[in-house]
């Protein structure tokens, strides 16, 4: 864990490179020093039907969640989220110079207890 999940209106696809954020936003994760690369996971998935505000088709949105293992203090939460908003700021610059757009970041922290993996990644880069 973490899990970065990137929620998009599909008519940003063409307007924005989501696999570059992806790349992008991975890397800041890792600068952190807060995850292993192992467990680093980003993903952005369109959707194609939503209603945004005044339902101009020009409307859209990127809505981030990042989900993480319990642990980490207030400050390092706060300390990872603005460091991906900062990347996903700049990302969508030209988006959010236009009043259409809308782009949002949670972090929510899993319950242990409640919480199953299995990751063959991880013993393959500990050895590196």
């Amino acid at each position: 864990m973490p899990h970065l999940t990137i929620e998009y209106s599909r008519n940003l696809e063409g307007e924005s490179d989501l696999n570059a954020l992806c790349l992008a936003l991975q890397r800041s994760m890792l600068a952190s020093g807060l995850f292993e690369l192992g467990a680093i996971r980003v993903r952005a998935r369109p959707c194609p039907h939503y209603a945004v505000a005044d339902l101009l088709p020009q409307n859209a949105f990127a809505d981030m969640i990042l989900r993480i293992g319990q642990g980490r203090s207030d400050a390092d939460k706060t300390a990872i989220g603005a460091a991906l908003m900062a990347v996903a700021e700049a990302h969508f610059a030209p988006q959010l110079s236009s009043p259409h757009f809308a782009l949002t970041l949670e972090v929510q922290e899993i319950s242990a207890a409640f919480s199953w993996k299995t990751n063959a990644i991880h013993p393959r880069l500990r050895t590196k």
